[in-house]
């Protein structure tokens, strides 16, 4: 079995446009949630979101590329281009035969079908643009990223809901460990803040109409954010016989299902995420000092996730410091497992944990440190990043200090 290491990352999201930008934002607890800005927003119960603000997608694509990328697309690419400059690997014949991508996205294209609905339904126009197939369908990002470097190697995506970009970047974790490829693109990516997309998700009744708190007792609910985030996953003895600067090592990953509900999270299923991390990783309870949690913001999902994280880790469990970034960049579906990943990686790295933020008032159900509203700065050998999705999906990733 080959090591596997992080040696590029790139993002754009609500706290920023790159990598640097992103994690000053995480450093000083800088929340990107607002009101919403698109079209017929008024009509919503729901206003206020996680968006990419200050985004021109002319000043990153030719009018050709806009013609065939959703705006989930834009946002992998970008991601994409900013892993493979910072990881600084370079693609000849060889290699590309080896490399490949996979791409975590729940919705895929779904401002083009929002768009392209309301041109058949309420316009009554009765074409739409010949290339909406192409924009709309969930491999559309992975497959353009995979076109525009040349790698010819294992290329897919993965939609597994909120868990789809940890079970991405576990899937392309298992190749480059394998032996199935020497080189990996990784992530996910999402843009579900439209009108149908937030209409969609208003049913549920699940949304905040103020912030995202998770864990503190007076909570309401999540809020959706969008953007992307992509890593360079490299075999161990690759990336340092060409000098990359390792960021992180990947150690271990775990998937598991709950097999009980559609929407109701399942302490056992999270648990089981969890444990089988850890053993693939070959770690002890005791050497996790981190844990990314997955934290919607749910008096569900935060209380199931708590009484799982008590369940793996017993008497350790209180010495462990736990966070939901989602309370700063929402809550991406599809693409958060990428951006929390960054998170993990600073931890390791910086010795930054970030912090969870909105924080008012104790849980007696939650009762452990989840690094309230601050960021703290404390040595961390291993992490865990939780994704736990509707469907009873669970993705757990372990990683540890380069």
């Amino acid at each position: 079995m080959k090591r596997v290491v992080i040696t590029g990352q790139g993002t754009i999201n609500a706290l920023g446009h790159d990598v640097a930008t992103t994690l000053d934002a995480m450093r000083a607890g800088r929340s990107g949630i607002g009101p919403l800005e698109f079209r017929d927003v008024e009509r919503l119960s729901i206003r206020v979101g996680a968006q990419v603000r200050d985004y021109r997608p002319e000043d990153h694509f030719n009018r050709q590329q806009l013609g065939l990328y959703d705006r989930f697309t834009q946002f992998a690419m970008i991601a994409a281009r900013q892993a493979l400059t910072s990881s600084g690997i370079a693609f000849d014949e060889e290699l590309a035969r080896e490399a490949g991508v996979v791409i975590g996205t729940a919705g895929g294209g779904l401002l083009t079908q929002d768009e392209n609905y309301r041109a058949v339904y309420e316009a009554g126009k009765n074409r739409v643009h010949p290339l909406v197939v192409p924009r709309l369908m969930n491999n559309a990002a992975a497959s353009h990223i995979s076109m525009s470097w040349g790698l010819q190697g294992p290329c897919y995506s993965v939609a597994t809901a909120c868990a789809s970009s940890n079970h991405a970047m576990g899937q392309a974790f298992q190749l480059v460990r394998s032996g199935a490829s020497r080189v990996m693109l990784a992530g996910g990516a999402e843009s579900m803040l439209c009108f149908g997309g937030i209409k969609a998700w208003e049913g549920l009744r699940v949304m905040s109409k103020d912030a995202c708190r998770p864990f503190s007792a007076d909570r309401n609910g999540m809020v959706q954010g969008e953007g992307a985030a992509v890593f360079v996953f490299e075999e161990y003895e690759h990336a340092r016989a060409r000098g990359a600067e390792i960021l992180a090592e990947i150690l271990g990953f775990s998937m598991s299902s709950d097999a009980s509900d559609i929407v109701m999270p399942s302490r056992k299923g999270a648990a089981a995420a969890m444990s089988g991390a850890l053993r693939d990783a070959r770690l002890a309870p005791e050497d996790i000092g981190y844990i990314n949690a997955h934290g919607t913001g749910t008096a569900a999902n935060d209380r199931t996730e708590c009484a799982a994280i008590m369940d793996v880790f017993g008497d350790n469990a209180g010495k462990l410091m736990i966070s939901s970034t989602k309370s700063m960049h929402g809550h991406l579906i599809g693409g958060t497992g990428a951006v929390e990943l960054l998170a993990c990686i600073m931890a390791l790295r910086e010795g930054v944990i970030a912090p969870t933020v909105g924080y008012r008032e104790a849980d007696p159900d939650c009762p452990l440190d989840v690094v309230p509203n601050a960021a703290r700065e404390a040595r961390v050998n291993a992490v865990l990043s939780n994704a736990f999705a509707f469907g009873g999906l669970n993705a757990v990733l372990a990683l540890g200090r380069s």
